[in-house]
């Protein structure tokens, strides 16, 4: 019998056993604002399906299981053969194989596809965030791989298969292939036009061989890869295939795998390319405009997994403080913890809100919302991607000790939480992107003025906000040097703007006071105490 002191009393019990979709109402109502109405009932069952699998007990445990084994590079096999391999551990492949079967790179197959794909990534990726790199890669090919219709109508069907079909064949034997993705080099890192991978013509049209390396490139047990080279024409785009159409291995020689501060259950690799094949995406010297859309679709997945990371923080912030008691009552009810709770809440809908609402424009596809998207992705990504680490890092103290323990998951979110604003380019290239639409395309700051403008007159915050972004953006005076500061406003009238017209008016209210009105701290939960926030935290309570 345990000893009176071994008793564990006041602590939370684990947030197992919940539906991740339908227990986010911010991101239900989300789904039903932009689907199609004849889709809902189907897209609902879809999402609560892999809502319940990802808040089950076996697949969280999948998750930390995954995270805790990180893979292992085999460069070489026992007789000394070069193979260049990764191994995984089997909750790996569990998780990625689920998150194929859903449909996470599938979007550009399916009605309501960019939508539906974006909740089910913002629910998967609560569970283990490796696993979305692969997934990503896989579905951003597509686009890119359509300037060649020839290369789509081979690998399309297969990229876009529900079927995950591990191990490296020819692509004619897969059900299924995913895909990844290298850009980037030693000497030249986001300044991918210094790349030095040289590009030589082979005898068959559209084919080349290619030289060089690769600092970053994602998910190396892939069964293709989009790079970048010099071909004699200038930067190109290439497909490269690990296996060859006769069953041989493509030159792909992993040099080593990094050593990552999170994300560790995905395997980053150095690769090197020696006498290597690959065929011609593209046209010569435009590889850079080939490759632009497979860019900006992964960019939309670091706003959609960082919105995910955002939410599973809070949620597990609210779960703790709606079951721990101090000071004479629940945690919850506390005025300042409240407070606390309800500023981060606020973070994770505004995130979730704006993220669904690129999807929507992808699903969409008209000049008008082709225009919003050039400007509003990367501001997205700019801010949305830099409010994760602040928001998991108070999230993780809401927990007290026990959110500065592995068990707890919160270490691992907070480790995982830099990652969306640093990958394919960190904050100053966002910046610079949103300063490229400005001046080259006019029709961007048109839709986005659109888009924002349907919601003046609803809240005076807001059109504050939006007079004061049309001053500063008609002063051009050293612009680059306070990009950082317009594309934030950029992207918080825009998340002010949808919260206003779509979120609960305690929700807007908050939001506007703080973050448009001026009412706030430079810490979280400094929101006006005159709101109601008890509302805004009940919203985003999860309900196991």
């Amino acid at each position: 019998m345990a000893a009176s002191t071994h008793t564990v009393t006041n602590q939370a019990p684990p947030l197992v056993g919940y539906d991740v979709f339908t227990a986010d109402r911010a991101l239900v109502e989300a789904v039903e604002r932009h689907l199609d109405p004849a889709l809902l009932d189907e897209v609902r069952a879809e999402l609560s399906g892999l809502g319940l699998s990802a808040g089950s007990a076996q697949v969280q445990e999948w998750g930390v299981q995954a995270n805790e084994n990180p893979p292992k590079l085999r460069t070489h096999d026992r007789y000394g053969h070069r193979i260049d391999e990764v191994e995984f551990h089997p909750a790996w492949h569990r998780l990625l194989g689920k998150g194929v079967a859903a449909g996470l790179t599938a979007a550009w197959s399916r009605p309501g596809g960019q939508v539906r794909r974006a909740a089910a990534f913002v629910i998967w990726s609560q569970v283990e965030a490796g696993n979305g790199c692969p997934l990503s890669m896989t579905h951003a090919a597509v686009p890119a791989l359509r300037t060649d219709p020839v290369l789509a109508a081979e690998w399309e069907p297969r990229l876009t298969s529900l079927v995950y079909d591990r191990g490296l064949r020819p692509v004619a034997e897969k059900a299924g292939v995913l895909f990844g993705m290298g850009m980037t080099e030693k000497q030249g890192g986001s300044d991918v036009r210094a790349n030095t991978t040289a590009a030589r013509p082979l005898a068959e049209e559209g084919t080349y061989e290619l030289t060089g390396h690769k600092w970053f490139c994602s998910a190396p047990m892939s069964d293709g890869f989009l790079v970048l080279a010099q071909a004699p024409g200038g930067l190109t785009c290439f497909l490269v295939p690990r296996v060859l159409e006769d069953g041989t291995r493509n030159v792909f020689m992993i040099q080593r795998l990094k050593d990552k501060l999170g994300n560790r259950s995905n395997a980053s690799s150095e690769v090197e390319f020696d006498g290597t094949w690959a065929r011609r995406v593209g046209e010569e010297g435009r590889g850079v405009r080939t490759i632009i859309e497979m860019v900006a679709a992964t960019r939309l997945d670091c706003v959609l997994g960082s919105a995910s990371l955002m939410r599973q923080a809070v949620v597990q912030a609210i779960h703790h403080c709606t079951h721990r008691e101090a000071f004479g009552g629940k945690l919850v009810d506390k005025p300042l913890m409240r407070n606390v709770l309800a500023d981060l809440a606020l973070e994770s809908e505004a995130a979730t809100a704006l993220g669904l609402r690129l999807a929507a424009a992808y699903d969409d596809g008209g000049e008008r919302e082709r225009a919003f998207l050039r400007l509003a992705v990367p501001a997205a990504k700019y801010w949305v991607t830099k409010r994760c680490t602040p928001v998991v890092t108070e999230a993780a103290e809401c927990l007290g000790g026990n959110g500065y323990v592995e068990e707890s998951g919160m270490p691992r979110l907070l480790r995982e939480s830099p990652l969306n604003s640093i990958w394919e380019g960190a904050g100053n290239v966002q910046t610079l992107d949103v300063l490229r639409a400005l001046q080259r395309e006019p029709q961007a700051l048109d839709a986005y003025l659109q888009e924002v403008g349907r919601a003046r007159g609803a809240d005076h915050r807001l059109d504050g906000a939006i007079k004061n972004l049309l001053t500063e953006l008609a002063d051009l005076e050293g612009i680059e040097a306070r990009a950082r500061r317009l594309v934030e406003r950029i992207a918080s009238v825009l998340q002010g703007a949808l919260l206003v017209q779509y979120a609960p008016p305690e929700v807007a209210d908050a939001f506007c006071a703080s973050r448009l009105g001026g009412d706030w701290g430079a810490a979280f939960g400094t929101l006006p105490h005159t709101l109601d926030l008890a509302t805004v935290v009940e919203r985003a309570r999860p309900v196991a």
